[in-house]
């Protein structure tokens, strides 16, 4: 259970922070980079939701992804993957994603050009996710590259996934893909 009573704890003014587990680290260490980058994704996962009043099922499903990015960023802060009751991402939570990207993408043509971000707002703002979320597996592929560091392989899949849910979504609030702005190569020559 989180309590906090209070937000400064001056802790991190000498530039370090704390994790669940182990030492401080310096806050641009490449696992402070990861979980700050899933933090970004939830923002913005938080913003798409306010243009989303006219779609509860996309809405329901980002509710659910912003308390799994927080089991994420648990995850990450957590870098021993020994550690006993660590909270980690489970299959459970990659698979129910892959359902949802199902749901969604039944209700849409198929593609026959790659989607500039924009359209509606509720979109756009999807689309801004996708990438911010598209960053953070970055991060994450870069910690996992870092001799002696580790990223769970649920993890891993949980981010990629999302990313494609994001997409997904992104073109199901675009009219079910009817107001995707499609990328037309060599237009502006």
């Amino acid at each position: 259970m989180v309590k906090l009573n209070k937000i400064y704890t001056r802790t991190g003014d000498d530039g370090t922070t704390g994790l669940v587990s182990g030492p401080r680290r310096p806050k641009s260490d490449p696992r402070i980079e990861a979980y700050g980058a899933i933090d970004e994704t939830n923002a913005t996962i938080g913003l798409a939701r306010l243009s989303l009043a006219g779609a509860p099922q996309i809405d329901a499903m980002l509710a659910r992804i912003q308390n799994d990015l927080f089991d994420l960023g648990a995850d990450l802060a957590t870098p021993d993957p020994a550690t006993e009751g660590a909270l980690r991402i489970a299959p459970s939570q990659v698979e129910r994603l892959e359902r949802e990207i199902d749901a969604l993408n039944a209700d849409l043509s198929p593609l026959t050009s790659f989607v500039l971000p924009g359209g509606t707002p509720a979109a756009a703002a999807l689309h801004l996710s996708r990438t911010v979320c598209r960053r953070a597996e970055r991060a994450m592929t870069a910690l996992a590259m870092v001799e002696g560091e580790s990223v769970g392989a649920p993890a891993m899949k949980y981010v990629n996934r999302l990313s494609d849910l994001l997409f997904v979504a992104a073109r199901h609030a675009n009219d079910k893909g009817a107001g995707d702005v499609l990328w037309a190569p060599g237009a502006t020559r």
